[in-house]
């Protein structure tokens, strides 16, 4: 066991999750071509407008459950939209946020765009983090707008007029998930805007306007899209039910700043924060870069059920220098 754990600990965790993405990817943009279907409730970006998908994101759905009136939450439609609250809780308890970090193909075209920008040469923009610690909020402004535009349909909501139809799912109008992800099949039908009403001509325009911002927003910053987006802010409510965890022992941290430098959006708490035994933000993707760049053994783990999967160690990271260096 000791070997095991030894091998593990010294392993390229970022070898490693560059394969998972692929596989991943493979199987939840192509997998309807082998009849597969993991469920509508994925919490990830598995989205609805891929033909060959595997799965679809929870989202959707969501907008759709939420879309009847209050007597009907007591109802057979409020069931349905419990057993769908859960469902997306039950895949998201067992990996915590690293379905975002390993799972999600959105997630995954940004790692690709950096990898193209550091081919190319072109340097990262420099910005205060109090800047994107503002902007952050934007992802839970997005949640609360993706369940109440689609309960203004069927209610009064605050005394206004019931909204239009066509807002029944209009955060999937302006994803970027919808645009560019069925590209990976060769359909760019996605790509135009909707002239059927004003409100799909607002929305469609709004979408491909936000995906020119996706693909710039990645050559500025790493994961550029995950810090507005409403998934990362729902998982976020459920993280500390996580059975896989990101965990860390403060009195053996020396502040030395690797974990913050390293993770792809700039969570500053992980280095300075000595005093919390769990440390998921809201930004965390737990891709686990910080725990392959720690020096400090024990200090940062990631653990499932509360048993050590993978620890910081002062021989793994050395190891894992070695091999960078001697690779250039």
């Amino acid at each position: 066991m000791n070997a095991l754990r030894r091998f593990l600990n010294n392993g390229d965790i970022n070898r490693f999750r560059l394969w998972f993405q692929l596989g991943a990817f493979g199987l939840l943009i192509y997998g309807g071509f082998l009849a597969m279907d993991i469920g509508n409730s994925l919490p990830t970006f598995s989205c609805v407008f891929v033909d060959s998908r595997a799965g679809a994101c929870y989202l959707y759905p969501l907008q759709h459950q939420v879309n009847m009136p209050w007597s009907q939450f007591s109802g057979g439609r409020g069931i349905g939209l419990a057993v769908g609250l859960v469902t997306f809780f039950l895949f998201f308890v067992l990996f915590n946020k690293a379905w975002c970090g390993y799972a999600c193909p959105l997630g995954t075209v940004q790692d690709w765009i950096t990898k193209l920008r550091a081919r190319l040469g072109i340097r990262y923009s420099l910005y205060a983090n109090e800047t994107f610690g503002r902007l952050k909020a934007i992802k839970y402004v997005l949640l609360a707008l993706l369940i109440l535009l689609p309960l203004g349909i069927s209610n009064s909501l605050f005394g206004l007029p019931k909204l239009p139809r066509d807002l029944a799912t209009s955060y999937c109008m302006i994803c970027p998930g919808r645009t560019v992800l069925p590209l990976f099949t060769g359909d760019a039908s996605q790509l135009a805007i909707d002239f059927s009403s004003r409100t799909m001509m607002a929305l469609t325009g709004l979408g491909m306007a936000i995906t020119g911002g996706f693909f710039a927003g990645a050559f500025v910053k790493k994961r550029f899209f995950c810090l507005f987006c409403p998934m990362s802010a729902l998982q976020y409510a459920f993280s500390k039910a996580g059975l896989l965890r990101l965990t860390k022992q403060g009195a053996k941290c020396t502040r030395c700043g690797n974990c913050s430098r390293v993770c792809d959006v700039g969570i500053r708490e992980i280095a300075d924060d000595v005093t919390s035994r769990n440390i998921v933000q809201d930004d965390c993707m737990m891709c686990f870069k910080c725990v392959a760049a720690c020096p400090e053994s024990h200090c940062l783990a990631v653990t499932f059920l509360g048993m050590p999967v993978y620890e910081a160690t002062a021989e793994g990271f050395m190891r894992r220098t070695k091999r960078r260096d001697n690779h250039g």
